[in-house]
C-alpha cells in the first residue's frame, strides 16, 4: 500500500504541473487582454487546488507514516536531522516547501471568489500561481537533485 500511495503522490505531481501551467496561462491571458472573468477559469483553478490538496494529504501521510516517515523510521542516536541531507530534505525542506506552495494555490483559487474586477483577479491569481510553481519546482526531488534525494521522473517504470 505504501508503495502505491507513493506512486500516486508522484503521479499527481504531473497533474498539478499541467493544471498549474494551464492556470498560469489563463490568468496571464485574462490579465493582459483585460477579458471578463468566466466560470471556466474558476473551475480550472478549483481543479488545480483540489489536485494540490489531494497530493498534500498523500504527502503528509508519506512524511509521517510512509516508508521513511517520521513515525516509522528510527534515527540512529546522535544523528541530527538537519545535518543528514536525506532526512532534512524529506522531513523538513520538501514538506515545508510544498505546504507553502499549496497555500499559494489556495490563495489563487480564493481570488476567484472575491468581489474584485476581472483584471485584478487575473493579476493576483497569476502571481500566486507563479509563486506556487516556483516553490513546487524547487521542492520536488528531481532526478538531477543529487544521489541522496533524487527520485525518478516516473517511479515504478
Amino acid at each position: 500500500m505504501a508503495t502505491g500511495l507513493l506512486h500516486l503522490h508522484n503521479f499527481l505531481r504531473w497533474i498539478i504541473l499541467v493544471l498549474l501551467l494551464i492556470s498560469i496561462v489563463k490568468a496571464y491571458t485574462g490579465w493582459q487582454s483585460k477579458k471578463e472573468f468566466v466560470a471556466a477559469d474558476k473551475k480550472t483553478w478549483l481543479f488545480t487546488m483540489i489536485a494540490g490538496h489531494i497530493t498534500l494529504l498523500l504527502g503528509l501521510y508519506q512524511v509521517l507514516a510512509g516508508r521513511i516517515g517520521i513515525f516509522t523510521t528510527e534515527v540512529a542516536a546522535g544523528t541530527s536531522v538537519m545535518k543528514d541531507k536525506f532526512l532534512r530534505f524529506y522531513w523538513v525542506e520538501h514538506p515545508v516547501t510544498m505546504i507553502a506552495a499549496i497555500v499559494f494555490l489556495t490563495l489563487a483559487h480564493g481570488v476567484a471568489k472575491k468581489d474584485l474586477d476581472s483584471t485584478t483577479k487575473y493579476k493576483k491569481a497569476f502571481y500566486f500561481f507563479v509563486i506556487a510553481l516556483v516553490l513546487i519546482l524547487a521542492g520536488v526531488p528531481w532526478p538531477f537533485r543529487g544521489v541522496e534525494i533524487a527520485r525518478p521522473l516516473f517511479p515504478g517504470m
